[in-house]
């Protein structure tokens, strides 16, 4: 039987609507403390080139933690497997921004999806280049995947990441104090601060995200940008570890790979199906879009797409 999937979206997104509104912006990053909770889009992009939306669907956000899996996969075609001599790939069971396993675990991270593991994956890509490059290579990158070369940093959450990132570069400067930092903490966070705040809408980020679908390859182009076992293993991170402690939660409720960020936004993947991008900056207690996760977990359930069914 052939799914209806527009009408599974239009479906979630209706269900999800009621709580428009609902939980908490990100207020301690200032340029982020001023974006309406009552924004609200979805989006799905299937490999063929399809394209379903509702809602805000075209209209900009931050991503910010979000850009930890486009940068993990450009990580992992730059140095390979040797990445994992950085940073490690169990989930942490604590808050994206805590310093408490650092101590314990030498300045290794847990993964690279909590915030000094991202900090440790961009560190290592970087590969002795200038901050400025690696930038414009992360932007190719998500602009080659959604197919716009609109796609940009909001400069104006760029400086307000910096100027009220002390919890980053502590973290930053604990894994320098261990030696699992290869560049200046100044020049690493100055690449991170900027991923974070690029802005992209969820019709842009859902496209962005087919690669991860088809198994590293651009279904758009037919290039392959990561080889299949290692987009597999960024699925499997994003399943175990793309939500913080609420991981376990997201993947119970929805059943796919996914990563969420303080601006709002969700992008989930359903191995050989498609990419769905969801956009509410409402936040629930750990972190991910409160409205977002309810779309989410209705679509999976109306699709039929949770990887464990």
């Amino acid at each position: 039987m052939t799914v209806d999937l527009a009408r599974c979206l239009a479906e979630a997104y209706a269900v999800a609507l009621p709580h428009r509104g609902q939980g908490k912006v990100a207020d301690y990053i200032p340029a982020l403390a001023c974006v309406d909770p009552n924004h609200f889009g979805m989006a799905l992009a299937l490999p063929d080139g399809t394209m379903h939306v509702a809602g805000d669907a075209d209209t900009p956000f931050s991503i910010q933690s979000v850009s930890k899996v486009f940068t993990l996969a450009l990580a992992l075609r730059r140095v390979g497997s040797s990445l994992w001599d950085s940073v490690g790939r169990e989930p942490s069971g604590s808050a994206f921004n805590s310093i408490v396993q650092l101590e314990t675990e030498h300045g290794i991270p847990r993964n690279p999806l909590i915030n000094a593991g991202a900090i440790a994956t961009t560190d290592r890509l970087i590969d002795g280049r200038d901050g400025d490059a690696v930038i414009e290579e992360i932007l190719a990158f998500i602009r080659a995947r959604a197919g716009d070369e609109g796609v940009d940093i909001d400069l104006d959450v760029a400086f307000s990441e910096s100027e009220t990132g002390a919890r980053n570069r502590s973290l930053t400067h604990f894994m320098d104090a261990f030696g699992n930092l290869r560049h200046p903490v100044e020049t690493t966070l100055g690449v991170y601060f900027r991923q974070c705040a690029i802005a992209m809408s969820c019709t842009q980020l859902a496209k962005a995200g087919l690669f991860l679908t088809m198994d590293g390859r651009d279904p758009r182009t037919g290039e392959q940008l990561v080889e299949p076992h290692r987009a597999r293993r960024i699925n499997a991170i994003m399943m175990l570890c793309g939500h913080y402690d609420n991981s376990g939660e997201f993947a119970f409720r929805v059943g796919l790979p996914g990563k969420s960020g303080v601006g709002g936004g969700i992008l989930c993947i359903a191995p050989g199906q498609g990419s769905i991008a969801v956009w509410s900056p409402g936040l629930n207690e750990a972190g991910t879009s409160l409205v977002g996760a309810i779309a989410l977990e209705h679509f999976a359930y109306a699709a039929g797409w949770s990887v464990f069914d």
